[in-house]
């Protein structure tokens, strides 16, 4: 217990910050008298004092966090704040005489910090503002990455920050340094992050969107989260320039934010481009959205052939992003294109982006992996080491590569079982616990993209919340909690 108290030391600490980002929604109720307004009362005060009695139980027992408290407190962060950011959900849903499901509303928590971007309610153009702009803005949080945002503005959690950012960090090269201190790194990605959400919202509003809309897509769209405010989603505003701005905005989202870091600090914009995987992240994603649009010109889905391109490019970018929007119901399109997009959202983000998956820099690693051992059996002595952007990737992450793969494939494999055995259609398991491991959202079937996930049971609706969590942090960072070596002195 003496091991643990000062984890939940900086828990209470982050708990009392969540609490206060409740005041973003708390703002727009009051200003626009919503219904929802007691319900951020409730939930902003109940979150605030739980967080500090955490702190005050735990304030003698501190120390610098090991790597194993840092794996703990994020995997505590991770499951804990959907906990508080569900309360004022069911508080408004109770008063209004609808009320919503413990499982439900954690769900859809879990959803919005997790950037996921399913969702168990209809009815969305109906909800008060502040219950809106509290879903998307979780997504845009979350996006990031709380304990990043924690590190970057809590002075007091220096003290094993860089065992925080290791552990909610994503892709398999944690331990790049982008400045000697990691409270400078992380103030220098929220930088970058919220100027990038800036100029979102400034293109929103320019393409026609209201001030509420433009903050409340822009919140989903550089997260790469994909809740809406609307249950037509994106296809509420029929716009071909919101459309294009969107898209353009989730290929940036969906690259190396550490990139746009690095290019700022040393006024080097040419590292854009030269960096490997952000080529091959914007080079799949233009491809398959190209070979999209002719399948659907050719096969007279549509008619005229920059119509296609455009319905292609959007949503194609939107699911292969693990952004989630939609414009129309591509389930009903040549099953061909929306198999592909599913797949698609495995891989198309960029590790240090908003977007979960695989990421790309696995897939490249694992390729040139793939062609070394072939290479091995013509030349067994010959010494061809593994190269990205010209650096030589050393066998430690080309095991733990290896190692994700074997974990994220089972994961999906085990999952998928468990939803059939509860007598979920085929369709709709594989490809819910697909969107929900990948954190991209809609699926196919009755989980598609004009459905959603109101349908499952809570049991079911439980595996997909476990598999939310599992994408997020990328599996290992929370099975591993499971493992008897991890709680072994």
């Amino acid at each position: 217990m003496q091991s643990i108290l000062p984890v939940f030391s900086i828990l209470g600490m982050i708990v009392m910050f969540f609490a206060l980002t409740m005041a973003v929604p708390l703002g727009v109720a009051w200003f626009g008298q919503d219904a929802a307004l007691s319900s951020w009362h409730v939930g902003m005060a109940l979150t605030f004092a739980s967080g500090a009695v955490m702190r005050l139980l735990a304030r003698r027992h501190r120390r610098e966090l090991q790597p194993r408290d840092g794996i703990m407190l994020v995997a505590l962060v991770w499951t804990v704040l959907p906990l508080f950011a569900s309360v004022p959900l069911m508080v408004y849903f109770r008063q209004e005489g609808s009320e919503l499901s413990f499982t439900d509303a954690y769900f859809e928590a879990m959803s919005g910090l997790t950037t996921t971007g399913a969702t168990v309610l209809t009815g969305l153009d109906l909800l008060p503002p502040s219950i809106n702009l509290w879903r998307c803005f979780m997504q845009w949080m979350g996006g990031m990455g709380i304990l990043v945002l924690a590190v970057a503005i809590l002075p007091m959690l220096g003290m094993g920050g860089s065992q925080l950012f290791r552990a909610e960090a994503a892709g398999p090269m944690k331990d790049t340094k982008l400045t000697p201190r990691i409270t400078e790194t992380a103030k220098g990605l929220w930088s970058i992050y919220c100027v990038l959400s800036l100029l979102c919202v400034l293109a929103y509003r320019l393409a026609g969107m209201s001030w509420y809309d433009a903050w409340v897509h822009m919140f989903t769209t550089v997260s790469l989260g994909g809740l809406s405010s609307y249950d037509a989603s994106f296809g509420q505003f029929d716009s071909p320039l919101a459309e294009w701005v969107c898209v353009f905005f989730m290929m940036v989202a969906a690259c190396n934010f550490a990139m746009y870091f690095v290019a700022v600090r040393k006024r080097s914009w040419s590292r854009l481009w030269s960096d490997t995987e952000s080529r091959a992240t914007v080079g799949l994603l233009v491809i398959a959205s190209l070979v999209v649009a002719v399948l659907l010109w050719l096969k007279g889905t549509y008619e005229d052939p920059l119509h296609a391109l455009r319905m292609a490019f959007f949503n194609v970018v939107s699911i292969a992003t693990t952004t989630g929007y939609a414009n129309t119901d591509y389930a009903q399109w040549p099953i061909f294109a929306p198999v592909l997009m599913l797949m698609l959202s495995g891989l198309s983000t960029s590790a240090g982006s908003t977007g979960a998956g695989i990421k790309m820099v696995r897939v490249i690693i694992l390729i040139k992996q793939a062609r070394r051992e072939m290479a091995r059996l013509v030349h067994p002595r010959a010494v061809n080491p593994v190269k990205l952007g010209g650096a030589t990737v050393d066998n430690n992450t080309i095991f733990a590569v290896l190692g994700f793969m074997l974990v994220y494939g089972a994961t999906i494999i085990g999952l998928t079982m468990v939803l059939l055995a509860t007598d979920l259609d085929v369709v709709t398991a594989f490809t819910a616990v697909v969107a929900s491991v990948n954190n991209m959202g809609p699926g196919l079937g009755s989980v598609g993209p004009a459905g959603n996930f109101a349908g499952l049971t809570d049991f079911q609706t439980w595996v997909c919340t476990v598999a939310m969590l599992l994408g997020r942090l990328e599996m290992l960072t929370f099975i591993v909690l499971f493992t008897p070596s991890f709680w072994r002195k």
